[in-house]
């Protein structure tokens, strides 16, 4: 049907100009720039030399690659750098679509694809017109045209979420921008307040729970508000409350590095994104408090610690969802020191899977077990099974700050539940953390002494799990009892347990879209066994006394996208 549609859009009125173009929004990428200019394609973790190439003909490893290339991002790539060469470039890959595609024949033609499409189209207009005869601009404007018609009528079979918004915010541009194409702007604009209802909650979070995604949706929203703002229009009241609810939630989850968390398969966003759309937004800056998005934030001085405190999404929502079930995350000031390995789909399906289960979270996990458990095979990849209950309580006093929290995710296997409790202290420098395992019920005691007789009372293994950045230089110190980890910024952090587990540094990774191969790091690893109905390990996370309540962090970050 997209096909059919996309072959009909032809049959309407073209567009023939521009009636308002809104001011370039989507930021770009330099080196990302440079890198397609020189023949060197990357998409969806593939790479591509390609040198002296169009990029429709370079070789299709892999279906993302396909839709990123035909989504047409890469033009704010090219608008970054604004050279001669990434000009030309720009100008005729763009008009070599619209001669191999620009009909309605070809990939490309899906909704939310369309909808990435046509915004960058409309963004970058004066980049691609610029030098090109009438004839150009016409095929340009038609092009334009027969997309709108057919965003039109298919945006309603993109599927719910991030793709639909895509849709909607390019038809509202597209219907805003193009002459005798007014007539979508308002049908287009009713339909993103509804869909504003519908995938946004009351504390401002979406369903996949997954915070990259939840910027790409509010960057989505604010572009399209502030483009009929310009245009004298008032967008819908449920399209302007969303962006309220959101950029709270979105605060929250911004460590003070000002990357994103990274949890349920997102990453710490696109450089620049996350403060270009808060500004947009405009209104106070507020923060969450309590959860955002399920999500608990302890902030003290220099130092973020955000925790996930709600289970993963179950059903569609869960395709991309990881048991990250109370893993945590901290940052000192520019740098991360305790990471999740995040998402492996740009690196394979086995990737993918690793990434997604519980040992490649910092928390805790039974050996062999993660806390929420996939469909069978052949499934759609979703969560079946994932803890029925999962509670947070966040406090503050004048000493610090405070997390007590837990989920049941391992009853079902071995009738116990997990208990995390951290604490901040108000100068950042410390955080006291204290993971417990136990048989909290009679009939969870019962299945626990199952489990115990099933492995002649030899215990239940489990390891808890710190992984650190790349960037992190970790060592084993004090004997090993203690782990120093030194951070580029000259901050030294020292890792301490209560000595009730076996304490190892072992090797992980570092999962990062926009990279060829995972990256190496190290992870910090408390094993122990649950011999009795209940284990608890304390631990304790601290700045060396040495280092200075505040640092001049001037180590620049190398600029890479391919390693």
């Amino acid at each position: 049907m997209h096909r059919l549609h996309a072959r009909l859009s032809g049959l309407a009125r073209p567009a023939t100009g521009f009636v308002s173009q809104p001011d370039p929004k989507s930021i770009g990428s330099f080196a990302r720039g440079r890198q397609l200019s020189a023949g060197n394609f990357l998409f969806a973790g593939f790479l591509v030399e390609a040198k002296s190439r169009s990029i429709w003909d370079v070789p299709v490893p892999d279906r993302r690659f396909e839709d990123e290339i035909h989504g047409c991002a890469w033009l704010d790539d090219l608008a970054a750098v604004a050279d001669a060469l990434a000009s030309a470039n720009a100008r005729t890959w763009i008009f070599e679509w619209i001669e191999r595609y620009g009909r309605g024949k070809g990939p490309g033609w899906t909704p939310d694809l369309t909808g990435r499409r046509i915004i960058r189209w409309i963004n970058h207009a004066l980049l691609v017109l610029n030098g090109q005869d009438r004839a150009a601009s016409d095929a340009y404007f038609r092009c334009l045209g027969r997309q709108t018609i057919f965003l039109s009528r298919r945006w309603k079979a993109a599927a719910p979420g991030l793709p639909r918004f895509e849709a909607l915010t390019g038809l509202v541009y597209a219907g805003l921008s193009l002459t005798g194409m007014e007539r979508h702007v308002t049908s287009a604009s009713a339909a993103l307040g509804r869909e504003c209802e519908r995938e946004i909650d009351a504390e401002g979070g979406i369903p996949t729970r997954n915070p990259e995604e939840l910027l790409e949706v509010f960057t989505l929203l604010t572009w399209a508000a502030t483009a009929l703002a310009e245009a004298g229009r008032t967008p819908a009241k449920p399209h302007l409350a969303a962006i309220e609810r959101i950029a709270p939630t979105l605060r929250a989850l911004r460590h003070a590095d000002g990357g994103l968390a990274r949890f349920q398969g997102g990453g710490r966003g696109l450089e620049g994104r996350l403060d270009q759309a808060l500004a947009n937004a405009g209104g106070r800056a507020l923060t969450a408090h309590g959860l955002a998005m399920g999500y608990a934030r302890l902030a003290s001085g220099r130092t973020t610690v955000i925790v996930d405190a709600a289970p993963p999404p179950k059903g569609r929502a869960s395709v991309n969802a990881h048991a990250s079930t109370l893993a945590m995350e901290l940052t000192s000031g520019r740098r991360p020191v305790v990471v999740n390995c995040g998402s492996g789909l740009s690196f394979g399906p086995e990737w993918r899977r690793a990434g997604r289960a519980t040992p490649s979270h910092s928390t805790l996990a039974i050996q062999g077990f993660s806390s929420s458990r996939l469909a069978a095979e052949g499934a759609r990849s979703e969560f079946s099974d994932v803890p029925e209950q999962v509670w947070a309580r966040p406090e503050s006093d004048a000493f610090g700050r405070r997390l007590t929290a837990g989920h049941n995710g391992y009853v079902p296997t071995h009738g116990l539940s997990h208990i995390r409790q951290l604490f901040l202290s108000t100068d950042g420098r410390t955080l006291t953390g204290e993971d417990a395992l136990g048989a909290m019920t009679v009939a969870d005691r019962r299945r626990y002494e199952t489990i115990m007789e099933r492995t002649k009372h030899q215990g239940v293994p489990f390891d808890l799990r710190f992984h650190l950045h790349p960037d992190v230089d970790a060592a084993l110190d004090l004997g090993g009892t203690a782990v120093s980890m030194a951070l580029k910024s000259g901050e030294i952090w020292i890792f301490r347990h209560d000595g009730t587990a076996e304490l190892t540094l072992e090797p992980s990774v570092y999962l990062e879209t926009g990279r060829l191969k995972p990256r190496a790091t190290k992870q910090i690893v408390l094993s122990a066994h649950v011999l009795d109905y209940a284990l608890q390990l304390g631990w304790t996370l601290a700045k060396a006394q040495d280092t200075p309540q505040a640092i001049r962090d001037t180590e620049r970050d190398e600029d890479v996208t391919a390693e």
